[in-house]
């Protein structure tokens, strides 16, 4: 490619750019054919003089400097869009910015001038990559006749890398690339070669650390399968399990160097540590439920096996008016790589009082368990548990006594957990539960399944929905402690219904949880400008008095709209709800937190 012809004559009659920045009178302008207008985005982002005169610290220097960079750039971009033929031409003040020397003092520069010729756009007269491991696929468009853009050939060689690394040939090669521009046909011709290298195995993992967790154990949690064929996919696995640990800060693991003898290469593992402890605390406002806090401390690595013990507590219910004030305290701890890499042994166990408006309730719970990690989306828990329960509410004074087994399985494909945008969440707890003091023997199931959908630029508008399903078969009402049943009203389920204003009534003015529930809630939420956002939401639930949701009865809704500001912890959410149907206008609720509400 010419990058700075004499002869530009016959370029006058290109169309003007429309980009125009000024410092001290310099301007820079962009020149291009009327017929290839389109490439005009292009060409300004790729220049850097643009950025240059707009800074206000820049000197002629500076802006000198860039006008001879931009032919580099310019050329890079034509490359990646097809154009091989281009001419381009930057004149500072009248003169070619290549040969003006990078020693040359300049005063002052008035004018960058930057005429582009893109030429024809080329295409692939031949795509080859060659040997190619057995079901390689090649990029869309690396195929005769379509556009040559650079960035494909590129991609045709990482995929041919990859397709080879997939199959355990860690070591591939590129071994040659030829590429041949035909200008009389605007053609280009492209040939890959690799080299693939023998098929090999996982070796030893190879630690460099300093840190407190046992070398031993780091090997337990990684899991590096040694012996087996070599994957990339089973090497992510490996650092996506170290990470998870939450021990450390930094996760590099790369090949070694050499392969040793019978074709075994060993993954050599970089770590750092993470502060050994960490604690947060959150908030969260409402108009009649009051002002809840929690908050939590963790220790990361407990017997230098990466154990990790968190203790958090919550009070809610400050200066509300939805009952008294509740308070829990709890602990958990998690053994990583306890029976299988992806499997942790959890311990844990929480004392609550619960003053809610038709119940007390205080009770201690203790429990142990195993968690298992089957993908990056999928988790799940299963464990068994006492709980012992001093209840008032309807049905008098008594204590329960239960052995519970409370098993999860979580989907989580969402793009961030406050403040999704894309994908979805599905919950499934199933809790079969017996008492010791009672002949009580039954199964709570809940659901909770939430979607979202972006569209427009930058996903500026979002559909968000959310759905529970809760019923407990089997026991009597009375015979299950109150928090394990079901209420509607407040923040979790419908906004602008009082807390906990649903439930099955047994008396004038005197009411108990529910044995099912079905809920859902809907947001439409929309980016404003910079951090703000707005938001329109329903939410609608109904109750019923028996289990498997074949007596659903009462029901209530709500509706409302808030506002978000958006910061780097997550949004800030200010909702605005009132109750819609029988008892539409009679009172509205204000919620505040962080975070959306689902």
């Amino acid at each position: 490619m010419k990058m700075h012809p004499k002869i530009v004559g016959g370029l006058f009659g290109y169309a003007l750019g429309l980009w125009v920045s000024a410092l001290s009178a310099a301007n820079v302008l962009v020149q291009l054919p009327p017929e290839t207008q389109g490439l005009e985005g292009l060409v300004q982002r790729a220049t850097s003089s643009f950025e240059t005169v707009a800074n206000e610290q820049t000197t002629p220097q500076d802006i000198l400097a860039a006008a001879r960079a931009d032919y580099g750039r310019i050329s890079a971009a034509l490359y990646a869009a097809g154009y091989y033929g281009g001419v381009i031409s930057i004149l500072v003040d009248g003169r070619e910015a290549a040969d003006i020397s990078p020693l040359t003092h300049v005063d002052t520069i008035k004018q960058i001038l930057i005429r582009v010729q893109p030429g024809p756009l080329f295409t692939f007269s031949k795509t080859t990559v060659a040997p190619l491991a057995p079901d390689t696929e090649m990029p869309e468009g690396f195929v005769s006749g379509k556009p040559a853009l650079s960035g494909l050939i590129k991609d045709a060689a990482r995929a041919g890398t990859d397709g080879w690394r997939d199959a355990g040939h860690a070591k591939v090669k590129l071994k040659r690339q030829d590429i041949t521009a035909d200008h009389r046909n605007s053609t280009l011709g492209t040939r890959i070669t690799l080299q693939p290298g023998p098929k090999l195995s996982f070796g030893n993992l190879n630690v460099t650390y300093s840190g407190s967790v046992r070398p031993e154990r780091i090997v337990e949690i990684a899991g590096l399968p040694t012996g087996e064929i070599y994957s990339p996919e089973h090497l992510q696995d490996t650092s996506d399990r170290l990470r998870r640990t939450g021990v450390f800060s930094s996760v590099v693991l790369k090949d070694a160097e050499n392969v040793r003898p019978g074709d075994v290469l060993d993954i050599d593992a970089t770590l750092t540590d993470q502060p050994l402890h960490r604690i947060g605390f959150g908030a969260e406002l409402s108009s009649l439920e009051g002002l809840a806090l929690n908050g939590f401390w963790l220790h990361r690595n407990l017997f230098g096996g990466a154990e990790r013990l968190r203790i958090e507590g919550d009070i809610e219910g400050i200066g509300g008016d939805s009952g008294g004030v509740d308070y829990r305290l709890g602990f958990r701890y998690d053994r990583p790589a306890t029976f299988t890499p992806d499997t942790n042994l959890i311990i844990g166990g929480r004392v609550q009082q619960l003053e809610e408006p038709d119940y007390r309730e205080r009770s201690i719970r203790f429990g142990a368990g195993v968690s298992h990690i089957f993908s990056d989306e999928l988790k799940g828990e299963l464990g068994i548990a006492y709980q012992y329960s001093d209840i008032t509410d309807a049905f008098g004074s008594r204590q329960l006594e239960h052995i519970l087994l409370p098993s999860d399985l979580t989907y989580d494909s969402r793009d961030e957990e406050l403040d999704a945008t894309r994908g979805a969440y599905a919950q499934l707890d199933v809790m079969p539960l017996a008492g010791l003091n009672n002949d009580a023997l039954g199964v709570r199931v809940y659901t909770d399944i939430r979607s979202y959908i972006s569209f427009g630029d930058d996903s500026r508008f979002i559909f968000a929905t959310r759905g529970q399903l809760g019923s407990i078969t089997g026991a009597r009402t009375s015979e299950v402690p109150p928090n394990l049943l079901f209420f509607s009203g407040g923040a979790g389920t419908v906004r602008g219904q009082d807390y906990q204003s649903l439930g099955i009534p047994v008396a004038p003015g005197v009411q108990v949880g529910a044995r099912s529930l079905a809920a859902i809630s809907a947001e439409f939420r929309v980016k404003v400008k910079g951090p703000w956002g707005l938001v329109a939401f329903a939410d609608y639930a109904k109750i019923g008095a028996g289990g498997f949701f074949d007596t659903l009865t009462d029901d209530h809704a709500g509706a409302g709209f808030g506002v978000r500001y958006h910061t780097p912890l997550g949004p800030i959410r200010v909702d605005l709800a009132a109750p819609i149907g029988s008892n539409a206008g009679e009172n509205f609720e204000v919620y505040i937190g962080i975070g959306q509400a689902f």
